[in-house]
């Protein structure tokens, strides 16, 4: 996989450049007013695609938050795709504020991956982890428990990056992916795992315990 330890995630070069470009240019041509509104774009850019240094919770069997943002969900409920069981769903919904790039809940080996096109509905809503588009994979634990993640497209957003593929062996904390512009990551942990998290909790991704393995 990418190397993607740099202060700003490599998805948002593009972005920052052009910006950036674009701020030189007006400048150029003394268009103050403009000029301000582009810098202050460009500014915006290198903050969404910020991408901060994490220290990861060590221990066995922790699980932590795969991105930053508040918790929507926390409940039971049966997943269908892999498990076929009662499992716990955690959910997180990322504001426009908040860091994009997503990290791996838990140490463990990708076994299996999906994609699904969908709707864009806002990534804070229930039936986004239903309908909207979506990408997402099943990691599976030395000890065998198995822990699927999935990132989903919001509202606006339009662009999910994952960058593991099967066979990876992944760490806990990892960066793994990104989804631009207001989003959600669902974590769906086997039943018996112990969290005390809440709706409402704000989560700090690669640095929150969400749970327990068992």
């Amino acid at each position: 996989m990418r190397n993607q330890n740099q202060p700003i995630a490599v998805e948002g070069y593009p972005f920052v450049g052009l910006f950036a470009f674009v701020t030189l240019v007006v400048a150029l041509l003394d268009w103050s007013l403009v000029t301000v509104l582009c810098l202050a774009v460009t500014l915006f850019s290198v903050y969404f695609f910020r991408n901060p240094d994490r220290t990861v919770p060590q221990g066995e069997g922790v699980v932590v938050a795969p991105a930053d943002g508040k918790v929507v969900f926390a409940d039971i409920v049966r997943e269908e795709r892999y498990c076929k069981d009662e499992v716990l769903k955690i959910s997180i919904f990322m504001s426009l504020l908040d860091v994009h790039v997503n990290r791996v809940p838990c140490s463990g080996k990708v076994i299996d991956q999906f994609y699904n096109k969908g709707q864009f509905f806002n990534a804070s809503l229930d039936k986004a982890s239903l309908e909207n588009e979506q990408a997402g994979m099943l990691v599976e634990t030395a000890s065998g428990r198995k822990v699927v993640v999935v990132q989903i497209a919001g509202l606006i957003a339009r662009r999910i990056v994952t960058y593991p593929v099967v066979g990876d062996v992944l760490e806990c904390g990892q960066r793994f992916g990104l989804i631009r512009f207001g989003s959600r990551l669902d974590v769906y942990l086997p039943k018996d795992t112990v969290s005390e998290l809440r709706i409402g909790d704000v989560c700090v991704g690669g640095e929150t315990v969400i749970g327990q393995l068992q």
